[in-house]
């Protein structure tokens, strides 16, 4: 349906540079989660990228409206709302290894990078200039589709929880943070603390410190330990080995209480820890190497490398490793890790399959943690495995515009270990906007996107809206 005229708009060079022009406004603002302060829920940087972003719908010439500033809204027209489109502002933080200034758009040879141009506010603006696509190219509609734009994604979704607490759901939901063709299952959450404690130690070698990880949702990129009683000369022999074995790189630097290393890895959303390398786990790989005095600092990071080995992204040494045919495997990024000379704290994030319950996920968890003396400290309940039917009509009819667009047949509803907004919305799914074969690198360095790809999105959006709302 008005598949020629969405094309023929979206073909246009203009099209082109309004999607990356509102795209570069949008990562030029550095929307990490910072202090709230009156007027700004989530700090300065989402509030300040939600005011570019109704400033730039308004200027395209959409009602707007602003929730308390937690969320934003942009609406096609004025008609009864039948479909939500949500999508997010804020961003992970930038993290090292760029190649471009991570908060400045950068086109090259079709592709775009900046923090964010994948994930989400390169989708953002692609729902949104499908929606002007749509009132421009004067499609009927009987029904309004609001764009709901985000500001606390990344960090918990308490935003759009906020925006439901006051608005009804739409009798349809889609949100553009993940990928095609649709999403129709996302997995559950768990993501407990630990750790030990001990009295104050004197034997040596001994770990006298350690970091590492930056969020629970991003495979760690850097981990660092002190140890009194050695020398960098008697680690660097593990340390190679080690490198070698994981692909994490180690420095070893001698101090006035010992040696100090650090270890980089390779960032990667939690969600798809195969992609990443941990350097936490392949820290843990090291000390297991090391001559360590028998004290209880030592039993507890040998308990903790026996727990979670390096390249065990699913949970078999903890115990609980499990899949299904409907949702896939559990996955499990160790994520934070703090010690110093009385204890150590640590967090994991697990995603898990539908066939995972309280007794054969937490209860194993927090068995074999004790058997390692270490403790739960803090134990959220494990969230619930969203689902939608897959021959429902929503899902339907975004596999057809999918289609349509793509030229791809036989396409099928996939899940995903991502929550997103629609985690917690009856009905919603996820719709895009990453397209199979494609690595948007998303919360890593060089985050990119493509232009030809981004526009492919705008069409098959637009072709959902009109469906949707005529």
């Amino acid at each position: 349906m008005y598949e020629a005229e969405i094309n023929a708009y979206f073909d246009r060079p203009e099209a082109r540079e309004d999607l990356v022009a509102a795209i570069s406004r949008l990562v030029a603002v550095k929307s990490v989660k910072g202090e709230r302060v009156p007027g700004q829920p989530f700090g300065p940087g989402p509030a300040a990228a939600l005011d570019e972003a109704l400033k730039l719908a308004g200027e395209w010439g959409f009602s707007t409206g602003d929730v308390d500033h937690y969320v934003g809204t942009a609406d096609l027209n004025g008609k009864e709302t039948r479909l939500h489109i949500l999508a997010h502002l804020d961003v992970v933080g930038e993290g090292k290894g760029w190649n471009t200034d991570p908060y400045t758009c950068v086109e090259k040879d079709g592709m775009l990078y900046g923090r964010g141009v994948s994930d989400d506010k390169g989708p953002l603006v692609c729902a949104l200039l499908a929606m002007k696509a749509v009132r421009e190219l004067g499609l009927p509609l009987s029904a309004n589709a609001r764009l709901i734009m985000g500001t606390d994604e990344e960090s918990g979704s308490s935003d759009i929880a906020y925006y439901y607490s006051k608005h009804p759901y739409a009798p349809m939901s889609f949100t553009p943070d993940a990928d095609f063709p649709v999403v129709n299952v996302e997995k559950g959450h768990y993501h407990p603390s630990f750790g030990a404690s001990w009295a104050a130690e004197t034997a040596l070698p001994r770990v006298t410190g350690m970091t590492g990880g930056f969020r629970t949702n991003v495979v760690p990129p850097e981990a660092a330990c002190s140890i009194a009683g050695l020398t960098a000369e008697q680690v660097r022999p593990a340390a190679d080995e080690t490198a070698r074995a994981t692909g994490a790189s180690f420095t070893c630097e001698d101090g006035a209480e010992g040696v100090r290393i650090h270890c980089a890895g390779r960032n990667a959303h939690a969600a798809s820890p195969d992609d990443g390398c941990n350097a936490i786990a392949a820290l843990l790989e090291l000390l297991d190497k090391l001559p360590l005095a028998a004290c209880e600092s030592t039993r507890a990071l040998k308990g903790m490398h026996a727990l979670f080995p390096f390249g065990d992204n699913r949970g078999a040494a903890l115990g609980i490793a499990q899949e299904n045919e409907e949702s896939g495997p559990l996955t499990l990024n160790l994520a934070l890790i703090t010690l110093d000379g009385a204890g150590f704290q640590a967090k994991f994030d697990v995603r898990f399959p539908s066939c995972a319950t309280q007794a054969n996920c937490q209860e194993v968890c927090e068995k074999s943690l004790a058997r390692c003396g270490i403790r739960v400290t803090a134990d959220p309940e494990m969230t619930q495995v969203h689902r939608v039917a897959g021959d429902s009509e929503l899902v339907r009819t975004l596999l057809e515009c999918y289609e349509n667009v793509t030229g791809v047949t036989g396409a099928k509803p996939t899940y995903m270990g991502g929550g997103t907004y629609v985690h917690n919305i009856p009905g919603g799914v996820a719709f895009g906007g990453t397209f199979p074969g494609f690595d948007p690198k998303m919360h890593s360095p060089n985050e990119q996107a493509s232009v030809e790809l981004h526009l492919k999105a705008c069409k098959i959006y637009a072709q959902a809206i009109a469906r949707l709302c005529r």
